[in-house]
């Protein structure tokens, strides 16, 4: 018999697996009883009705901690539990293409997945430093701001640091809309379920959900779903990336999966750190946020969006993401206040890659935009009161002069600006800035 088939129906083959019982439910934790579990197992427990799945998350006094995928509404003393052998696992694959799925990757659109789907394990180890390929091109976006002055390589990692009600969904869903990638996996991770349809309707559209994955774990979701929902979302881009795709992956919001990861590590009875936060916290965000980035062969570009209390952006999980990620995107509640869209904040955004991604000429202009900004906005107060006196600074009378075209350039209510008008309209622009 051939060998691959012998591996084929050695796979299929049912294996024996541990059985235990539920011992205790103390607040969101089952303790079982239960021989051979190891951390990361997922199990099922035989409850009353459906079955409910749980992952292994530590062990006390000789009992494995479980905490459910799910309600644990109906679970009881003695219930059986079983381990499935192995970690959780999804399906991915080119024909995921289109759909929508909860945060353990099953079917959310009244669907059966499709036929001929890959496994895929949840938890994966980040590619070899060394396996890694450089980043060398751009990957455009479609949005002036972005691509112009922070331009986004192809593998590269960023952040966009943003408070609530300052535009960042509406960013991401042009982004998704105008960007060069080949498929994009979003994770809405924490979101109001009724942002979720205005999400897929408004700011995704049709043409964008059509190459797009979408993972969904509203904020109702166990806290362990939540935290899975960005690890199933890296899983797909994963397996769009080692078939040499490049991929487009927004997590919306890494802070949400710290925080999910909070209740999981206080729950396993690990004693809080800094601010709150465990430290599992901080052991889990490199291992996600290091997963993305360029392979042997496609890539993984990814944006994790940071949810920023009153603008502190040393917050622990901010600092923590800030400093990890390859550049970071700041949205200003000023200027979503004035009306200002994308509420970018120039000076205080950077991509760390942009010199190895554009050309000499591009770098200069951008660079020469950056300072006409940078100089307005020190002295915007001034301006605005009429305390400005002009000739004082030759760099400040030269950005009033060109401010409105500066605005005209840094807003973009309409849709995807093309990567050539984007890059002429720079140039023309930091043209008049130095004449």
């Amino acid at each position: 018999m051939d060998l691959a088939a012998l591996r084929a129906a050695l796979a299929e083959t049912p294996t024996l697996r541990a059985v235990g019982s539920v011992r205790a439910v103390i607040g969101l934790t089952l303790h079982v009883s239960l021989v051979g579990a190891r951390v990361g197992d997922a199990v099922l427990i035989q409850r009353r009705g459906e079955a409910l799945l749980g992952e292994v998350v530590g062990f006390r006094e000789g009992e494995a901690i479980v905490l459910p995928l799910g309600d644990p509404s109906g679970v009881g003393p003695e219930d059986e539990v079983r381990s499935t052998g192995g970690p959780l696992r999804v399906a991915a694959g080119e024909a995921l293409l289109g759909r929508v799925l909860d945060g353990l990757g099953r079917p959310l659109d009244g669907r059966p997945l499709p036929e001929g789907l890959a496994q895929v394990p949840v938890e994966r180890p980040p590619p070899s430093a060394l396996g890694r390929r450089p980043v060398r091109a751009p990957l455009t976006t479609g949005v002036r701001a972005i691509d112009g002055l922070l331009t986004i390589g192809e593998g590269q990692r960023v952040g966009l640091f943003a408070g609530s009600g300052v535009g960042k969904s509406t960013l991401l869903g042009a982004i998704t809309r105008g960007t060069s990638a080949d498929v994009v996996v979003v994770a809405l991770v924490g979101e109001r379920g009724r942002e979720v349809g205005e999400f897929l309707e408004q700011s995704l559209g049709e043409a964008g959900r059509a190459r797009s994955v979408v993972v969904v774990a509203t904020s109702d979701a166990p806290a362990l779903e939540r935290l899975k929902a960005a690890q199933v979302a890296t899983s797909v881009a994963e397996s769009f990336r080692d078939a040499g795709q490049r991929v487009l992956l927004l997590v919306d919001s890494v802070t949400r999966v710290a925080r999910a990861q909070r209740e999981v590590g206080l729950a396993a009875g690990e004693p809080p750190a800094r601010r709150g936060y465990p430290p599992s916290v901080f052991a889990l965000l490199p291992r996600l946020l290091e997963r993305s980035g360029q392979g042997e062969r496609g890539s993984i570009t990814a944006l994790y969006t940071v949810l920023v209390e009153g603008g502190d952006m040393d917050e622990p999980i901010a600092d923590e993401v800030r400093g990890i990620l390859d550049g970071h995107v700041v949205l200003s509640r000023a200027l979503a206040a004035r009306g200002h869209y994308p509420a970018i904040d120039i000076p205080a955004s950077l991509s760390r890659v942009m010199g190895a991604v554009v050309s000499p000429a591009h770098a200069a202009a951008a660079r020469a935009l950056r300072e006409l900004v940078g100089a307005y906005e020190e002295k915007r107060e001034l301006i605005g009161l009429g305390a400005y006196v002009a000739g004082a600074e030759p760099r400040v009378d030269r950005a009033r002069a060109l401010w409105p075209e500066v605005e005209r350039f840094l807003c973009q209510p309409e849709g995807p600006v093309p990567w050539e008008t984007t890059l002429a309209q720079l140039r023309a622009l930091a043209a008049r800035a130095e004449a």
